[in-house]
């Protein structure tokens, strides 16, 4: 039987117009919450729910619209402040019935005290948060817990043109049957982008006779009766997760470290001086390559596998050049029209290949004896940032804690996700240190040739 909150919810959707399928059942756990499962099995292009836009909170919806937009509000600050308001009418909101669902609070980093962010996300991506933008609140669509790259169901609506759209504009059909529709129409969307309007849906509407002003949720995948059916909040790594939900997930596939350019010259500046430093840090500007910037911090990804971008590779490539090679380098691209393709000929000319400006540079080249040694003192520099306790303090730690210790629990499993990365990064780096050795104990001087575009 349903809990009581939640026949108070499903009340609320009827009164509002949102349907929903027979086949979805809500459960709810006392430790876990609410969650959605299957009463018989759905079909990939099933519609098992659909949703007025009005029934959506947003800005543009919630009573303090007025007051929201005259302050200049917007994003996740508006959408906050929107919430707020609402809770604070209790019954008398035109969404009590959906708000008596949502916890009193949840465990955002965001909310966390200082001294919390200090002690349980130092060295993690999350240690110096920033600011998340989203849109609304989709009542029903949010109650679909998230699974990374695994999701059954996807939130969106139909377009003019019949194909699903990032920013759910409108909707296929405004009967009363939850119909199907062709599975190569379907494209990704999240309940994030919940409200916005689309200058095309009033045209659409009056060609059509359809509504565009109704979202859905439809079935992406087949899923079999009794099993939970899962949305995605997006390819989300367990920083972002929990930056914005509040939660983590094991064996994230897209889970990352950055390394800070600050990192990389402090590498520089433990060996060269730092007018050296900035020298070859410029001759790296100017073929045309830089790392990823955000809130003025430039930094380098390494990816879930510990494999760290090109952009890291060049720059730490064109660090250790001999001083020779480095002013061929500098002349080239002075004189040169493409200065992109400076660094592949450096390369050519090193492993005695054909180089053309179709090339594209590949990262085993980049990979020699003294690059591979900067990687791994990179990795050593990025894991101090954790503090003294090791990997292995950390995962035993984990294993002590309880489920219901939110922030502790989720900050080590953020942590050691990261740490594992990083060791993947130091068997990167050792097995091109390898390599490296291989071949030159076997004469040979080009591991894989320049691929072509």
């Amino acid at each position: 039987m349903a809990s009581r909150r939640l026949r108070a919810f499903k009340r609320w959707m009827k009164s509002q117009g949102i349907q929903c399928s027979d086949t979805l059942d809500f459960m709810d756990c006392p430790q876990q919450g609410i969650s959605v499962r299957a009463l018989s099995d759905l079909h990939e292009g099933d519609v098992v729910a659909k949703i007025p836009k009005t029934a959506c909170l947003t800005i543009k919806t919630s009573g303090a619209r007025e007051m929201i937009e005259s302050a200049g509000l917007d994003g996740h600050l508006g959408l906050s402040v929107a919430l707020m308001y609402e809770k604070s009418l209790a019954q008398d909101s035109p969404w009590a019935g959906y708000l008596q669902l949502l916890p009193p609070q949840e465990c955002l980093p965001l909310v966390w005290t200082l001294g919390e962010v200090d002690s349980l996300l130092s060295g993690t991506e999350l240690h110096k948060i920033d600011e998340y933008h989203g849109f609304g609140m989709v009542p029903l669509a949010d109650l679909f817990n998230h699974k990374t790259g695994a999701e059954d169901v996807h939130f969106t609506s139909v377009s003019p043109n019949q194909e699903y759209e990032d920013d759910v504009d409108s909707e296929n059909g405004d009967n009363n049957e939850l119909s199907k529709i062709s599975s190569h129409d379907k494209r990704d969307s999240t309940c994030e982008n919940s409200y916005i309007h689309s200058d095309s849906e009033s045209d659409y509407s009056s060609v059509t006779g359809e509504d565009p002003m109704m979202l859905q949720m439809i079935m992406v995948r087949e899923v079999k009766s009794g099993d939970e059916v899962f949305n995605t909040y997006g390819s989300l790594g367990n920083a972002a997760l929990l930056h914005r939900y509040g939660f983590t997930e094991a064996n994230n596939p897209f889970d990352i470290v950055n390394i800070d350019l600050e990192l990389v010259l402090k590498w520089g500046c433990s060996l060269f001086s730092s007018r050296y430093c900035r020298a070859r840090l410029s001759l790296w500007r100017r073929i045309n390559i830089s790392g990823s910037v955000s809130d003025n911090s430039e930094y380098f990804e390494v990816s879930s596998d510990g494999e760290p971008e090109l952009e890291l590779l060049t720059l730490l490539y064109i660090m250790l050049l001999p001083d020779d090679t480095c002013h061929k380098l500098d002349i080239s691209i002075c004189t040169a029209d493409k200065v992109s393709a400076n660094i592949g000929m450096i390369l050519a000319e090193k492993h005695d290949i054909t180089w053309s400006t179709s090339s594209e540079i590949s990262k085993d080249l980049l990979l020699t004896e003294k690059v591979c040694r900067a990687l791994l003192a990179l990795a050593d520099i990025r894991e101090s940032c954790y503090g003294s306790k090791s990997i292995d303090e950390d995962v035993e730690a984990l294993e002590r804690c309880c489920m219901t210790e939110r922030k502790l629990y989720h900050s080590l499993m953020l942590r050691i996700s990261e740490r594992r990365i990083l060791e993947k990064f130091r068997t990167y780096a050792t097995a091109g240190a390898q390599s490296q050795t291989f071949q030159d104990a076997n004469g040979t001087s080009t591991r894989k040739r320049l691929k072509k575009h």
